[in-house]
Protein backbone atom coordinates (compact mmCIF):
# COMPACT_ATOMS: atom_id res chain seq x y z
CA UNK A 1 0.00 0.00 0.00
CA UNK A 2 1.04 3.56 -0.75
CA UNK A 3 0.42 6.72 1.25
CA UNK A 4 0.32 10.01 -0.63
CA UNK A 5 1.84 12.92 1.30
CA UNK A 6 1.16 16.57 0.43
CA UNK A 7 2.29 19.74 2.17
CA UNK A 8 0.16 22.76 1.36
CA UNK A 9 -0.61 26.36 2.24
CA UNK A 10 -3.37 28.44 0.64
CA UNK A 11 -3.93 25.94 -2.15
CA UNK A 12 -7.67 26.28 -2.70
CA UNK A 13 -7.10 26.87 -6.43
CA UNK A 14 -5.92 23.30 -7.11
CA UNK A 15 -6.47 21.21 -3.98
CA UNK A 16 -9.86 19.78 -4.99
CA UNK A 17 -8.59 18.44 -8.32
CA UNK A 18 -5.44 17.15 -6.62
CA UNK A 19 -7.34 15.23 -3.93
CA UNK A 20 -10.08 14.04 -6.27
CA UNK A 21 -7.48 12.17 -8.34
CA UNK A 22 -6.10 10.23 -5.34
CA UNK A 23 -9.30 9.05 -3.63
CA UNK A 24 -8.05 5.45 -3.66
CA UNK A 25 -5.03 6.21 -1.47
CA UNK A 26 -4.43 7.16 2.12
CA UNK A 27 -3.59 10.86 1.92
CA UNK A 28 -1.69 12.93 4.47
CA UNK A 29 -2.39 16.64 3.91
CA UNK A 30 0.03 18.66 6.00
CA UNK A 31 -1.17 22.27 6.21
CA UNK A 32 1.15 25.07 7.24
CA UNK A 33 -0.07 28.62 7.83
CA UNK A 34 -3.03 28.09 5.49
CA UNK A 35 -5.68 30.82 5.73
CA UNK A 36 -7.88 30.16 2.70
CA UNK A 37 -10.43 27.37 2.01
CA UNK A 38 -7.86 24.58 1.54
CA UNK A 39 -8.78 22.81 4.80
CA UNK A 40 -12.51 23.23 4.22
CA UNK A 41 -12.24 21.65 0.77
CA UNK A 42 -10.05 18.77 2.01
CA UNK A 43 -12.56 17.89 4.75
CA UNK A 44 -14.91 16.64 2.02
CA UNK A 45 -12.56 13.71 1.30
CA UNK A 46 -12.87 10.81 3.75
CA UNK A 47 -9.48 9.33 2.82
CA UNK A 48 -7.57 12.51 3.74
CA UNK A 49 -5.91 12.91 7.13
CA UNK A 50 -5.41 16.64 7.76
CA UNK A 51 -2.48 17.75 9.90
CA UNK A 52 -2.11 21.38 11.02
CA UNK A 53 1.60 21.99 11.32
CA UNK A 54 4.32 24.51 10.58
CA UNK A 55 6.90 25.09 7.88
CA UNK A 56 10.64 25.14 8.50
CA UNK A 57 12.08 24.32 5.09
CA UNK A 58 10.78 21.97 2.39
CA UNK A 59 12.92 18.95 3.17
CA UNK A 60 12.38 19.02 6.95
CA UNK A 61 8.66 19.73 6.62
CA UNK A 62 8.09 16.90 4.14
CA UNK A 63 9.90 14.43 6.40
CA UNK A 64 7.66 15.52 9.28
CA UNK A 65 4.54 15.12 7.14
CA UNK A 66 5.63 11.62 6.11
CA UNK A 67 5.82 10.59 9.78
CA UNK A 68 1.99 10.71 9.94
CA UNK A 69 1.56 8.09 7.18
CA UNK A 70 0.66 4.51 8.06
CA UNK A 71 2.27 2.88 5.01
CA UNK A 72 5.99 2.45 4.34
CA UNK A 73 5.70 3.32 0.67
CA UNK A 74 5.35 7.07 0.19
CA UNK A 75 4.38 9.08 -2.88
CA UNK A 76 5.01 12.79 -2.40
CA UNK A 77 2.92 15.27 -4.39
CA UNK A 78 2.52 19.03 -4.30
CA UNK A 79 -0.94 20.54 -4.01
CA UNK A 80 -0.81 21.73 -7.63
CA UNK A 81 0.09 18.28 -8.99
CA UNK A 82 -2.55 15.90 -10.34
CA UNK A 83 -2.18 12.14 -10.63
CA UNK A 84 -3.26 10.75 -13.99
CA UNK A 85 -5.34 7.58 -14.28
CA UNK A 86 -2.47 5.97 -16.18
CA UNK A 87 -0.08 6.64 -13.29
CA UNK A 88 -2.61 5.36 -10.75
CA UNK A 89 -2.95 2.11 -12.70
CA UNK A 90 0.82 1.73 -12.94
CA UNK A 91 1.17 2.24 -9.19
CA UNK A 92 -1.51 -0.35 -8.47
CA UNK A 93 0.47 -2.90 -10.51
CA UNK A 94 3.93 -1.93 -9.29
CA UNK A 95 6.12 -4.84 -8.16
CA UNK A 96 8.36 -2.59 -6.07
CA UNK A 97 11.57 -4.07 -7.44
CA UNK A 98 13.43 -0.94 -6.27
CA UNK A 99 13.35 1.03 -3.04
CA UNK A 100 12.85 4.39 -4.79
CA UNK A 101 11.39 5.47 -8.12
CA UNK A 102 11.69 8.45 -10.42
CA UNK A 103 8.36 9.87 -11.57
CA UNK A 104 8.03 12.37 -14.41
CA UNK A 105 5.70 15.34 -14.56
CA UNK A 106 4.22 17.37 -17.37
CA UNK A 107 4.31 21.06 -16.46
CA UNK A 108 1.72 23.67 -17.35
CA UNK A 109 2.97 27.26 -17.51
CA UNK A 110 0.54 30.10 -18.24
CA UNK A 111 -1.99 27.67 -19.74
CA UNK A 112 0.51 25.82 -21.97
CA UNK A 113 1.76 22.25 -21.52
CA UNK A 114 5.54 22.55 -21.91
CA UNK A 115 7.47 19.60 -23.40
CA UNK A 116 10.85 21.17 -24.19
CA UNK A 117 13.51 23.38 -22.65
CA UNK A 118 14.57 20.64 -20.24
CA UNK A 119 11.21 20.86 -18.45
CA UNK A 120 9.92 17.46 -19.58
CA UNK A 121 9.98 14.65 -18.58
CA UNK A 122 11.30 16.44 -15.45
CA UNK A 123 12.08 13.27 -13.50
CA UNK A 124 12.38 13.43 -9.70
CA UNK A 125 12.30 10.71 -7.04
CA UNK A 126 8.77 10.87 -5.62
CA UNK A 127 7.98 7.25 -4.70
CA UNK A 128 10.14 5.63 -2.06
CA UNK A 129 10.28 3.27 0.90
CA UNK A 130 10.66 5.45 3.98
CA UNK A 131 12.55 2.69 5.82
CA UNK A 132 15.58 3.32 3.62
CA UNK A 133 15.08 6.84 2.22
CA UNK A 134 14.03 10.32 3.27
CA UNK A 135 14.25 13.93 2.11
CA UNK A 136 17.48 15.84 2.57
CA UNK A 137 16.75 18.60 5.06
CA UNK A 138 17.19 21.53 2.68
CA UNK A 139 15.26 24.80 2.66
CA UNK A 140 14.34 24.52 -1.02
CA UNK A 141 14.91 22.20 -4.03
CA UNK A 142 14.77 19.25 -1.66
CA UNK A 143 15.54 15.75 -2.93
CA UNK A 144 15.35 12.16 -1.68
CA UNK A 145 18.46 10.92 0.09
CA UNK A 146 18.90 7.34 -1.14
CA UNK A 147 22.09 5.95 -2.65
CA UNK A 148 20.73 2.64 -3.97
CA UNK A 149 19.57 1.83 -7.49
CA UNK A 150 16.36 3.59 -8.49
CA UNK A 151 13.62 2.61 -10.90
CA UNK A 152 11.56 4.70 -13.33
CA UNK A 153 7.80 4.79 -13.66
CA UNK A 154 6.48 5.10 -17.21
CA UNK A 155 3.61 7.51 -16.63
CA UNK A 156 3.68 11.13 -15.50
CA UNK A 157 1.55 13.31 -13.29
CA UNK A 158 0.34 16.79 -14.23
CA UNK A 159 1.77 19.93 -12.67
CA UNK A 160 -0.13 23.21 -12.87
CA UNK A 161 2.95 25.24 -12.09
CA UNK A 162 2.01 28.85 -12.72
CA UNK A 163 -1.10 30.57 -14.06
CA UNK A 164 0.52 33.95 -14.53
CA UNK A 165 3.96 35.45 -15.04
CA UNK A 166 3.50 37.51 -11.87
CA UNK A 167 2.94 34.34 -9.82
CA UNK A 168 5.99 32.70 -11.38
CA UNK A 169 8.20 35.70 -10.58
CA UNK A 170 6.92 35.80 -6.99
CA UNK A 171 7.62 32.10 -6.56
CA UNK A 172 11.12 32.24 -8.06
CA UNK A 173 11.98 35.33 -6.03
CA UNK A 174 11.03 33.41 -2.88
CA UNK A 175 13.06 30.35 -3.88
CA UNK A 176 16.11 32.39 -4.83
CA UNK A 177 16.05 34.06 -1.41
CA UNK A 178 15.82 30.71 0.38
CA UNK A 179 18.54 29.15 -1.81
CA UNK A 180 20.74 32.18 -2.36
CA UNK A 181 24.48 31.48 -2.70
CA UNK A 182 26.28 34.69 -3.50
CA UNK A 183 28.74 34.28 -6.37
CA UNK A 184 29.37 37.36 -8.50
CA UNK A 185 31.02 35.45 -11.37
CA UNK A 186 28.14 33.00 -11.65
CA UNK A 187 25.64 35.85 -11.35
CA UNK A 188 27.22 37.37 -14.45
CA UNK A 189 27.77 34.22 -16.54
CA UNK A 190 25.10 31.69 -15.52
CA UNK A 191 21.99 33.60 -16.72
CA UNK A 192 23.33 33.63 -20.30
CA UNK A 193 24.12 29.92 -20.14
CA UNK A 194 20.67 29.13 -18.67
CA UNK A 195 18.93 30.89 -21.55
CA UNK A 196 21.17 29.28 -24.18
CA UNK A 197 20.67 25.81 -22.73
CA UNK A 198 16.90 26.06 -22.31
CA UNK A 199 15.93 27.92 -25.46
CA UNK A 200 18.36 26.50 -28.02
CA UNK A 201 20.15 23.36 -26.77
CA UNK A 202 17.01 21.87 -25.22
CA UNK A 203 14.68 23.15 -27.95
CA UNK A 204 12.62 25.52 -25.82
CA UNK A 205 11.80 27.45 -28.99
CA UNK A 206 9.51 24.56 -29.97
CA UNK A 207 7.16 25.68 -27.19
CA UNK A 208 6.72 28.99 -28.94
CA UNK A 209 6.31 32.22 -27.05
CA UNK A 210 5.95 30.36 -23.74
CA UNK A 211 9.30 28.67 -24.30
CA UNK A 212 10.97 32.06 -24.82
CA UNK A 213 9.36 33.53 -21.70
CA UNK A 214 10.44 30.58 -19.58
CA UNK A 215 14.03 30.74 -20.80
CA UNK A 216 14.13 34.44 -19.91
CA UNK A 217 12.51 33.95 -16.51
CA UNK A 218 14.72 31.03 -15.52
CA UNK A 219 17.80 32.98 -16.53
CA UNK A 220 16.57 35.83 -14.30
CA UNK A 221 16.06 33.36 -11.45
CA UNK A 222 19.65 32.16 -11.91
CA UNK A 223 20.84 35.75 -11.55
CA UNK A 224 18.80 36.27 -8.37
CA UNK A 225 20.08 33.02 -6.87
CA UNK A 226 23.71 34.00 -7.22
CA UNK A 227 23.40 37.69 -6.40
CA UNK A 228 21.58 37.05 -3.11
CA UNK A 229 23.04 35.58 0.04
CA UNK A 230 26.30 36.30 1.77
Amino acid sequence: MISVVIIASNSERTIHECLDAIKNFEVILYLNNSTDRTKEIAQNFSNVKIIDGYFDGYGTTKNRAVSFATNDWILVLDSDEIMTKELEEELSNCNFDYQAYYVSRLNNYFGTWVKHGGLYPDYTVRLYNRNVAQFKERQVHESIDYNGKKGYLKNHFLHYCCDTIDFFIEKQNKYSTMNGKRNILKAFVSPYWTFLRMYFLRFGFLDGWTGFILAKLYSQYTFWKYIKGK
